[in-house]
């Protein structure tokens, strides 16, 4: 069922040049790993992950170079048909966008007293007091926890003021990741994409299993291997 329908103003990206319309296109993204990294640190601080995604972001971003692009279909001028516009902020498809966005974001973090990780150049970092938030960054997706409710919360909302965010709440997906936070532990799996798998070959119905192997299976202790704990 269709919730809602988007409507996308788009540049068309292959129409660039590059040294002309666009230099560096290279933006950072955050890789599985150090997600998964960042979980098992949380989890190891009792910390809660929430997640926020920006509306529009790539519509944030000042560029650099001069881009020109026509007057889009059914909304021409009258008095000046053959007129462009000159870009003052990037727009969706452009090929420096997504690295203007990551521009912009960093930019506005490390001002609000943030330090990026040395390693992970997605991973953000503020001590204020003894407390500590965590930000970690995936183009539009951002996921971020702390030691204190009203520093989190504070983020949150410094956020929504420099940016048109929506906000999520508690992390439950995330890079095709299931999340589930509670008081025993951090768990993640992939029901979802299991389901989805298993509908796809009408396997929706097959009786589950709790292991994937023969329970009758015998295996025989390997003599010449060594002994671990």
């Amino acid at each position: 069922m269709v919730v809602r329908n988007k409507a996308r103003l788009v540049a068309q990206c292959f129409c660039q040049k590059q040294g002309i319309d666009y230099e560096e296109t290279f933006a950072h993204v955050a890789r599985l790993e150090a997600i998964r990294i960042l979980l098992a640190f949380v989890a190891f601080k009792g910390f809660k992950l929430q997640q926020m995604d920006v509306k529009s972001a790539f519509l944030n971003d000042y560029i650099e170079e001069e881009v020109y692009v026509r007057q889009p279909p059914g909304f021409e001028s009258a008095k000046y048909p053959d007129w462009v516009y000159k870009l003052r902020k990037a727009q969706y498809d452009l090929k420096q966008a997504p690295r203007a966005w990551y521009a912009t974001l960093k930019s506005f973090l490390l001002k609000s007293g943030f330090v990026m990780g040395s390693v992970d150049k997605t991973l953000f970092l503020l001590s204020h007091g003894g407390d500590t938030l965590i930000v970690q960054i995936y183009v539009d997706d951002i996921i971020f926890g702390g030691s204190s409710h009203a520093l989190v919360s504070s983020f949150a909302e410094q956020m929504s003021r420099e940016f048109e965010m929506s906000l999520m709440g508690e992390l439950q997906f995330f890079l095709g990741l299931q999340i589930k936070q509670g008081p025993e532990g951090t768990f993640v799996h992939q029901a979802k994409y299991t389901r989805d798998i298993l509908k796809i070959f009408d396997m929706g119905d097959s009786k589950p299993m709790t292991t994937p192997m023969s329970t009758n299976t015998t295996l025989d202790a390997d003599e010449d291997g060594e002994a671990v704990d």
